[in-house]
């Protein structure tokens, strides 16, 4: 049985499971703990959704690649 009401991320960030899903799996091929930089990645993903930008593969390694910029 499938669990109903809001996702907990989809609240905060207003991100469907669909997208985290493609984030996710972008942090594991890059080798990233996803854990580690969510929230860089989560804010910079929904303000672009916010100004309607399109969300690609490419847009989203790119959000990952400025947030990895921020640790350094």
């Amino acid at each position: 049985m499938a669990k109903k009401g809001l996702d907990i991320t989809f609240v905060h960030y207003g991100i469907r499971k669909e997208d985290i899903s493609l984030i996710e799996a972008l942090c594991t091929e890059h080798k990233l703990e996803f854990e580690w930089v969510k929230e860089d990645i989560l804010k910079e993903f929904h303000e672009r959704k916010i100004k309607n930008e399109d969300m690609d593969e490419k847009s989203i390694e790119k959000i990952i690649e400025k947030a990895l910029l921020k640790i350094k």
